[in-house]
């Protein structure tokens, strides 16, 4: 009875060897793999970002929603609280002592609003990386690692709407002011000045994305 060849030989005792890939072959393939490597790993990071862009805006529209029940309770008031800027830079209220002399004993608006808000996380944006200065004003804020773990929010708050007590429906047009912003630009754009976006909840309660020239709009239309 005639032995089976073996793995790697045939009939004949001569030894066969298998075929593998040359030098050649490795490096196109390599190279080919480098190509599609760069190609599909912006992709995948821009759509990463996209991705919690959305997020973000999700949770100031649901930050404005607890906006509207808060108002429901309130006479139609926005929160009479204060975010991280007022509280740890209130010399950016030099020009109104008025104000700037509530801010000691007022709550953080975050905290406020918490029996309106199901999660906590609805503070936080994903994007959060956080920041070592208020942006635009250049004072020192250590809003690390994240503005969320420092603060309990990864978003500021126009709080002269709380100063000046006005309602939404008083306002010129809500649609135009902002209420909750991202804290630092460059989280959904890029850094420098003119580069950034902000998501922005505005008073009326539709959330958008803008860049410096919507955002500087939005902070400078008044109220009333």
């Amino acid at each position: 009875m005639g032995r089976r060849p073996s793995r790697g030989s045939r009939p004949g005792g001569r030894f066969v060897v298998p075929k593998g890939f040359t030098l050649l072959e490795l490096l196109v393939v390599i190279g080919i793999i480098a190509i599609l490597a760069g190609i599909l790993f912006p992709a995948f990071a821009s759509a990463r970002a996209k991705a919690r862009a959305t997020q973000c805006q999700a949770n100031l529209r649901q930050i404005g929603l607890a906006l509207q029940m808060y108002g429901a309770d309130w006479d139609g008031r926005f929160p009479f609280g204060v975010d991280a800027a007022d509280r740890y830079c209130p010399q950016i209220w030099d020009g109104f002592p008025q104000w700037q002399a509530w801010i000691p004993y007022m709550a953080s608006v975050q905290d406020i609003l918490s029996p309106y808000i199901k999660s906590a996380e609805l503070w936080h944006c994903p994007m959060d990386s956080g920041y070592d200065v208020l942006e635009d004003a250049g004072l020192p804020l250590n809003g690390r690692p994240t503005a969320f773990e420092a603060f309990g929010s990864s978003y500021f708050y126009r709080t002269e709407v709380a100063f000046s007590q006005v309602s939404p429906e008083a306002m010129q047009d809500g649609a135009r002011v902002n209420v909750f912003f991202d804290s630092w630009g460059g989280w959904h754009g890029r850094e420098g000045y003119g580069r950034g976006r902000w998501n922005i909840l505005y008073a009326d309660g539709h959330v958008k994305s803008a860049d410096r020239n919507a955002y500087n709009a939005a902070w400078a239309f008044p109220l009333l």
